[in-house]
């Protein structure tokens, strides 16, 4: 797997909010994981939701095989799995740009 996937997602929505940040050696204003890495959302429901509340993100994400492939990787982790996986990508450039916006989507992504 590539390192890179959803720092392009930053890049491409032009800093918005979503950071990527878990475990060992983050900020020390730590975003809550849980909620991304709780969900119980489907990757249909997690890109209808990124559709619906942020076209610019999604527009970017539809355009990055990349980036689907990770949020599809990610929708079918086990929770552990997908702290690993958050740990993997914490210092990509642009992560703490991308990870407000995947929180949101994983927040909102059960009324899709």
């Amino acid at each position: 797997m590539s390192r890179r996937p959803l720092a392009g997602l930053a890049v491409g929505v032009g800093c918005l909010a979503l950071s990527v940040s878990a475990g060992a050696g983050i900020a020390s204003a730590t975003p809550d994981i849980g909620p991304m890495v709780n969900t119980t959302c489907t990757y249909d429901q997690a890109m209808r939701a990124v559709h619906a509340e942020n076209p610019m993100a999604a527009q970017y994400l539809d355009q990055s095989p990349p980036n689907q492939q990770f949020l599809q990787q990610f929708m079918a982790s086990t929770p552990d799995q997908r702290v690993n996986l958050l740990k993997a990508i914490q210092n990509n450039p642009g992560a703490d740009q991308a990870f407000p916006i995947f929180r949101q989507m994983m927040i909102s992504c059960k009324n899709y």
